[in-house]
């Protein structure tokens, strides 16, 4: 999807661009959704370990500016994960979501100032990922686009 906004414009459908990276500026990247954020705070071994909280978007809604050659991917347990992070500070600002491995899950603490109107947090039992995925109503589609 190809939109040329500056970061404080809204799109025909509502949508935000925002723009984001890593703590040592290697990494940028944008994503264009809402303004206003659900964030999964999930409690599995990982999450839990980094503090991983996150939204998710479709792919075609991401776009890497800078840093590729600075990320490096760490997998475990089914390998559909792929837990991204800038070498040098060792940031994780997105993820591939074993939830939505054709999307992103983006860490809203690493979008730049602006953009954002709010952030509404849900918990998700990453625990029990299984259970969880096949009663959530949603999250399985998080990664599709919407309808034009």
């Amino acid at each position: 999807m190809e939109v040329a906004m500056d970061g404080n414009e809204k799109s025909a459908s509502g949508l935000v661009m925002h723009m984001g990276g890593c703590h040592c500026g290697a990494v940028r990247f944008q994503v264009l959704t809402s303004p206003d954020l659900l964030v999964f705070h999930c409690n599995c071994s990982i999450c839990t370990k980094k503090q991983n909280h996150h939204f998710i978007v479709p792919s075609s809604q991401f776009t890497l500016l800078q840093g590729l050659e600075n990320l490096t991917t760490y997998t475990f347990n089914t390998h559909t994960a792929k837990h991204t992070f800038c070498r040098t500070c060792g940031v994780q600002s997105f993820y591939t979501p074993r939830s939505n491995p054709d999307g992103y899950g983006v860490a809203p603490h690493c979008l730049d100032k602006g953009t954002v109107r709010s952030i509404t947090v849900e918990n998700f039992c990453g625990v029990k990922w299984e259970e969880s995925m096949q009663n959530h109503k949603t999250i399985r589609n998080m990664s599709k686009p919407s309808p034009e």
